[in-house]
């Protein structure tokens, strides 16, 4: 680990807290919200990643392997106005 910084837990309200000093949280890149996991004698913080996060390579991948064919392609369709271009 190449930044060690000894922090003391701090009594807030009913809950706990640790300071985290500006220049590790600016080197970590975390923001106002954090996801925090717990493993075995560790908790991990990490930065909050988008819903879609992944989502753009995900879907590179998939044309890649030809996996992005329409599922519903062949459906004949259910109502008249399924044919008809809408206008919004």
């Amino acid at each position: 680990m190449a930044n060690v910084v000894r922090s003391r837990i701090i009594k807030i309200g009913n809950s706990h807290g640790i300071r985290i000093p500006k220049l590790l949280l600016e080197q970590a890149h975390l923001g106002d919200e954090v996801e925090l996991e717990l493993g075995q004698d560790v908790i991990t913080i990490r930065p909050v990643q988008g819903a879609r996060y992944g989502w753009s390579e995900a879907f590179q991948t998939m044309a890649e392997r030809g996996d992005d064919a329409l599922l519903d392609a062949d459906m004949p369709l259910v109502n008249e106005w399924d044919g008809d271009e809408w206008e919004w």
